[in-house]
């Protein structure tokens, strides 16, 4: 089965989306957006931008886990991943995103 993104909306109605691997696992949480359209346009970015490596930032948290942001041709930050135990794990979350990122597959829970 193919990833999908989730779009949700916050306790402080701001709408974000989570992309969901194929397991149903999330490996990517936007930013928060004020209108459903601005959520949805960052998805179109994250179907554009998640299969170039170039556009992952890896980085160590301060207690020693990993993460990685996914961001834009200009820089933008459109998701972040959860932190992960180890490198290995963290670049099999990088290459999920980049395997489920170009999925067409919009779950609307709004």
């Amino acid at each position: 089965m193919n990833g999908w993104f989730d779009v949700n909306k916050s306790k402080a109605d701001d709408f974000y989306f989570v992309l969901k691997a194929g397991n149903g696992e999330a490996v990517l949480t936007s930013e928060m957006y004020k209108s459903k359209d601005s959520a949805n346009a960052g998805i179109a970015s994250v179907q554009e931008n998640s299969g170039a490596d170039v556009h992952y930032l890896r980085a160590k948290a301060a207690d020693g886990r990993f993460h990685f942001t996914l961001k834009a041709a200009n820089h933008q930050v459109i998701g972040s991943s959860q932190l992960y135990t180890t490198e290995g794990s963290r670049d099999a979350g990088i290459k999920s995103v980049q395997e489920n990122g170009k999925s067409k597959t919009i779950k609307d829970n709004t």
